[in-house]
């Protein structure tokens, strides 16, 4: 399994990198296997450095904030209207409310929306779903708005993706032993910060030390901050492998 970081500013793009993206590969099959981990607000375009877009087989999105899920409005208009032709329907899991909150952001009915380019599917009903090689498992976490962390499994690899979430127990029991865990850090300790939102660097090596992950790559940094200081703050409590996204990292499992 590779993992490739797209994008990984948090709230919203920052001056290096869009906001939420993460694209997993595996080969299943005699071909490769590409899902998306959100498709945040500029992420459609950076993502075409690394893979044709048509080539996705599925996308999770973790939440509806604009900094997870916004990008499927260009996807929508790119697997409609492509030169070679629409693509083909692909499932997109996520919260309930997904659909009809993508067909409002472009200005379309919500029947049939972009139903002829995307299944939407909630989480609700498949917290445990088979994309080729991928196996995936979500939980709830704490956010202001339904919000899912994901596990991810292929080639006897473990990724888990925290998406938005303040500490919690589920998000420890979903990295439980993961070989990658990636953790928002979007908080720092020194502030006075809203409870059941985000993860100050601190928060996120606790719960990588919780779970005995093997990785631990912090992520979700808004731009306003130094990324020196959740690096700082996770080491405090975390000894293992430590490290910080940017746009363009891979990591293969």
């Amino acid at each position: 399994m590779r993992l490739t970081v797209i994008g990984c500013a948090g709230s919203f793009p920052g001056p290096d990198s869009p906001a939420s993206c993460y694209l997993l590969e595996a080969e299943h099959e005699g071909r490769t296997w590409r899902v998306l981990m959100d498709l945040g607000n500029g992420a459609l375009g950076t993502l075409q450095r690394h893979v044709d877009p048509m080539e996705i087989d599925a996308v999770l999105i973790s939440h509806l904030h604009p900094d997870h899920c916004m990008d499927l409005c260009g996807y929508y208009v790119l697997r409609s209207y492509h030169p070679r032709g629409a693509g083909p329907q692909i499932p997109v899991y996520a919260p309930d409310g997904a659909a009809a909150q993508m067909a409002a952001a472009y200005g379309l009915q919500t029947h049939p929306g972009m139903g002829e380019a995307f299944d939407f599917r909630r989480w609700e009903d498949h917290p445990a779903i088979e994309v080729g090689p991928f196996s995936v498992r979500v939980r709830q976490v704490r956010h202001p708005v339904p919000a899912y962390a994901l596990r991810i499994e292929a080639d006897g690899a473990v990724v888990t993706y925290s998406g938005d979430t303040g500490p919690c127990a589920e998000l420890v029991e979903t990295a439980r032993g993961a070989d990658v865990f990636l953790a928002e850090a979007s908080f720092r300790e020194i502030d006075d910060n809203p409870p059941d939102l985000h993860l100050t660097g601190r928060q996120a090596g606790e719960a990588a030390r919780d779970a005995d992950v093997g990785h631990l790559v912090l992520t979700h940094v808004p731009s306003w901050f130094d990324r020196d200081t959740c690096e700082e703050e996770a080491r405090e409590v975390f000894t293992g492998k430590l490290s910080r996204a940017h746009s363009g990292m891979v990591i293969d499992l």
